[in-house]
């Protein structure tokens, strides 16, 4: 996949990921979250999901298990919403 493709796959399903936690996901735990940046493996297999949060430490762990509980269904939306062979797993 030539770089720009990936870019932009990449920029796609990072604003995916974004509307999901923001609009579909219901967990308490889960505060204010801000994608930060998404790193794609080359095979795309695997997605490192980096996030912001406010508040304090206690916030962003809380945030943390949130988004590590939710990962097999944001998984589950992108896989319904992109036409790809492989949709990577995430890492958050």
């Amino acid at each position: 996949m030539s770089h720009m493709l990936m870019g932009r796959l990449t920029q796609q399903l990072q604003q995916e990921i974004a509307t999901i936690i923001h609009q579909e996901l219901k967990d308490p735990r889960l505060g204010f979250v801000t994608i930060t940046r998404m790193e794609l493996s080359k095979d795309l297999r695997h997605a490192k999901v980096l996030f912001s949060c406010l508040g304090g430490g206690e916030e962003r762990v809380r945030s943390q298990e949130a988004l590590d509980h939710s990962a097999g269904f944001i998984h589950g939306l992108i896989k319904k919403r992109f036409r790809l062979k492989v949709i990577p797993e995430l890492m958050f």
